[in-house]
């Protein structure tokens, strides 16, 4: 096998592609949202009750109008490995995109993350609701932060911000303008 021909499985092996959340869709959430090596910087993993609830937010997020949620499927496998979306919020008084991410451990550090997290922004671009897009990653997670950097957002400043309700933690306040069109997107 050539290097190249090598290096394009390699490739291939990481093609992914986001898909609308669904109603069994759950089980991701258990995997991400329930387990704490994925919830380290995010307070500890959330119980069943919890990621049941929030099943039903990601489920009616779409058609409210609020944001969109999105599995993230490994092509290889079929196997859902994550999940990334965006959502209305606000932010030092103006109306925002707040973007999240997360991947299942045993896909973490192959650039999935970074992947998704590009597919989303685009849609978020053509949705055309709000101008910026905010990521909020704790300082410490140095992944997320990576991510952020990697597909061109600005780092504004360090700020402390609360998730879960009742948890605040230090994070950095990444943003992207969505009225540019930004060719760094992976």
């Amino acid at each position: 096998m050539s290097n190249k021909q090598q290096a394009n499985d390699e490739i291939d092996q990481h093609v992914i592609q986001i898909e609308p959340w669904g109603k069994d869709d759950l089980d991701i959430l258990k995997k991400t949202l329930g387990n704490p090596e994925t919830t380290r910087y995010l307070g500890g993993p959330e119980s069943d009750e919890q990621l049941a609830r929030r099943q039903v937010r990601y489920e009616r997020l779409t058609d409210e109008g609020k944001g969109r949620m999105f599995k993230i499927v490994h092509v290889a496998t079929g196997k859902a490995v994550g999940s990334v979306g965006y959502w209305d919020t606000s932010h030092n008084g103006e109306d925002i995109y707040e973007a999240g991410w997360l991947v299942v451990p045993a896909f973490q550090g192959k650039g999935i993350a970074s992947k998704a997290t590009a597919l989303a922004i685009a849609q978020a671009r053509l949705d055309g609701k709000y101008r910026f897009l905010h990521a909020f990653p704790s300082v410490e997670n140095q992944p997320s932060n990576a991510v952020c950097r990697k597909l061109g957002l600005t780092l504004i400043e360090e700020c402390e911000f609360e998730y879960p309700k009742g948890h605040f933690m230090r994070c950095n306040d990444w943003c992207i303008d969505l009225s540019v069109d930004n060719s760094k997107l992976a």
